[in-house]
């Protein structure tokens, strides 16, 4: 590229050569905000001054992936007439090819200090705007004159125009119990039982909260205060007033669903767990139904291509059928969700009942029609640079179109925990990781010749985090057969790592010599060292071959692992527990031991993980136990039911994974 075509541009343009990024070029622009600057000089050492370390970084990261990065509103030092002072900058940064075949980086740089001062002065003044509104809006509401009296059970005998006036009522029309009519529906019966509970508990002083309706249709939560007159020690009536409270009533739900939204986000790092949360506190609160869709890593690569995300949250109000989630939506590119991913802020609309006016998966459209949806806010939520998720709320039924302010409302919500969903994002990326990883080393069994195989694996239902269950089976030259089953402690991207070096060591060692379980299991133990040094692990290598007679026998040894279990065809289960060594990744200097075992047609061998068996406040005994009753019914089963089964009856409630490898000898 020839840069030189920047000289007078009105932005500052500068280009960098090589990994160490020496200054190639600075036009006119980009030296009367920052000075001259040497010309082949690496920027990490002529411009560390200006552009900070952070920005240095993303140099590194463009030149690496040639991925253009846009950063806004990054802070610099300009020395001008005025002295050093702090300047805010837009900067663009793009591999370029350079003369000679080598490639650089192009660097445009804007000062945006002023556009940005006045942006925020724009949103200080907005939210003064706002406020000052709402002061007016309730000044205009507040009545001094709005007093009333009613009988002992809240009949209405007397009420005032200031009563009249707001909620459009006629002095005839709220006598009695008439006035009930003007509050919310879902207010009237907690008053009537209010007031029956007041006069029964004779209190002194009557306060609640309601809900009622305007003039104009529209609800203002209106506090009602009231003190007893009593006659002859008996309560005859209730004198009291009336104070529009709308504005204190909004202060304090915001912070109260400030507060909820940032709680929902503490001490969660599961992804889908968090979203829920939050859409929990979101509905019924501000709307009726609320539902988080989670975006691919690569959502905004083409400007005018659909998007499939995945729903991992749903809430609804009580009564109203509910979206179900871990489901892959496809979403037309024209319609709401892929404008709101597009354009980065909020999509607001109302529609005719059940009738949305924009395209939308089809499950999602009957389900709107079934509910009478009539409006919705879609907020996208940015995650370093990239929209991650969408948050879809809507409003359905008698329930107002979703208010202006309670999107704004919404999206400090979102704010919130944007560095608690940053988190989990990227625990969330690490998992899949660590679940690829751990599934790329759980394959089928071997076919083998005169035995019967099977295996299964089941991740934790309740645990984030990955485990380092594993099990194998392979063949040996000589005809024999290995069937491993083993635990690496940990939950984490590192324990299945270190499980995947720790299963191949052992089917390297394994096959290296011809020797019992209990040497191979011993090497091993010597070579954890070369890993961290801290590693840990649980273990049962065995070796199955036929001896002269054809029976099969098993040579086993366990180290720190749960025992096999052997059962016969005639249904009697019995643990090996003669070859027990210690735990794996500790010093011990004692001779490791085997065990040899015959195998009778008909007989099954398990091998499973400690995940099988625990559960909360029971010992190991007790585990062992209701796995051998739970497998002696199962000996005549097929295989692959039998390990089905065992999964069924005894249902994994720890927050661990269990992994199984299961032997038959058949009836020749």
């Amino acid at each position: 590229m020839a840069v030189e075509v920047f000289d007078r541009a009105p932005a500052g343009v500068l280009a960098t050569r090589g990994q160490d990024h020496r200054l190639a070029y600075a036009n006119e622009a980009f030296r009367a905000m920052f000075g001259d600057r040497a010309i082949g000089v690496p920027v990490r050492e002529d411009l560390r001054d200006v552009l900070g370390q952070d920005v240095l970084a993303v140099l590194d990261e463009v030149r690496t992936t040639g991925k253009a990065v846009r950063l806004d509103e990054v802070s610099m030092t300009v020395d001008r007439s005025g002295g050093p002072r702090e300047r805010l900058f837009r900067m663009s940064l793009s591999r370029i090819p350079l003369q000679g075949g080598e490639s650089g980086l192009l660097a445009v740089i804007q000062e945006v200090t002023a556009q940005v001062a006045a942006t925020r002065r724009i949103h200080v003044m907005e939210k003064e705007l706002r406020r000052i509104g709402s002061r007016y809006q309730s000044m205009l509401w507040v009545d001094a004159h709005m007093v009333w009296v009613t009988g002992p059970h809240g009949e209405a005998r007397e009420v005032s125009q200031g009563w009249q006036r707001l909620t459009g009522q006629t002095a005839e029309e709220s006598r009695g119990h008439g006035w009930l009519r003007a509050l919310h529906p879902e207010d009237r019966v907690p008053a009537e039982e209010s007031w029956d509970k007041a006069t029964e508990e004779a209190v002194s002083l009557y306060e609640q909260i309601y809900r009622v309706r305007t003039r104009d249709g529209a609800y203002r939560h209106i506090r009602f205060r009231a003190v007893p007159v009593h006659e002859d020690g008996a309560l005859v009536e209730w004198v009291g007033a009336s104070t529009d409270v709308e504005q204190e009533w909004q202060e304090e739900r915001r912070r109260r669903l400030l507060d909820r939204a940032a709680g929902a986000a503490t001490d969660i790092t599961n992804l889908e767990e968090m979203c829920q949360a939050l859409a929990d506190v979101i509905v019924p609160e501000l709307a009726d139904s609320c539902h988080v869709y989670l975006l691919p890593e690569s959502s905004g690569g083409l400007p005018h291509a659909p998007i499939v995300t995945e729903r991992v949250a749903s809430a609804v109000r009580g009564g109203l059928p509910r979206l179900p989630t871990r489901r892959k939506e496809y979403h037309p590119v024209d319609g709401a969700l892929v404008r709101a991913v597009r354009r980065r802020r909020p999509v607001h609309m109302s529609f005719p009942a059940g009738r949305p006016s924009f395209p939308c998966p089809e499950a999602v459209r009957t389900w709107m029609a079934e509910i009478g949806s009539h409006s919705l806010a879609l907020l996208p939520l940015v995650v370093e640079g990239e929209v991650a998720a969408v948050v879809t709320t809507g409003a359905c039924g008698d329930r107002p179109p979703i208010a202006s302010d309670d999107v704004r409302l919404m999206r400090e919500m979102l704010d919130q925990t944007h560095d608690a969903v940053s988190k989990a994002l990227r625990f969330r990326r690490t998992q899949r990781v660590a679940l690829a990883l751990q599934h790329s080393l759980l394959a089928e069994p071997p076919r083998v010749p005169g035995l019967e195989l099977a295996a299964r694996y089941q991740a934790s239902p309740t645990a984030a985090e990955i485990g380092g269950d594993w099990y194998d089976a392979f063949l040996l030259s000589c005809g024999a057969v290995k069937l491993v089953i083993g635990d690496v402690a940990g939950h984490d991207l590192a324990a299945a790592v270190c499980m995947s070096q720790v299963r191949n060591m052992l089917r390297a060692l394994a096959v290296d010599r011809d020797e019992s379980p209990g040497d191979v299991l011993r090497r091993l133990n010597g070579a954890l060292e070369t890993l961290n040094g801290e590693s840990t692990a649980t273990c049962v290598l065995t070796r199955l071959e036929r001896d002269d007679e054809g029976v099969w026998q098993l040579a086993y040894s366990a180290a720190g692992h749960p025992p096999p279990l052997l059962v016969t065809g005639e249904g009697e289960g019995r643990f090996l527990q003669n070859a027990g060594n210690p735990l794996l990744g500790l010093y011990h200097d004692q001779p490791w031991i085997s065990a040899v075992e015959p195998l009778p047609p008909r007989s099954t061998l398990l091998l499973y993980t400690d995940g099988l068996i625990e559960r909360r406040g029971e010992d190991l005994g007790d585990g062992l136990e209701r796995l051998r009753r739970c497998a002696e019914p199962l000996a005549r089963e097929p295989l692959g039911r039998f390990c089905d089964e065992l999964l069924t009856g005894m249902p994994v409630t720890g927050e661990d994974d269990v992994a199984m490898i299961a032997l038959r000898v058949p009836v020749f």
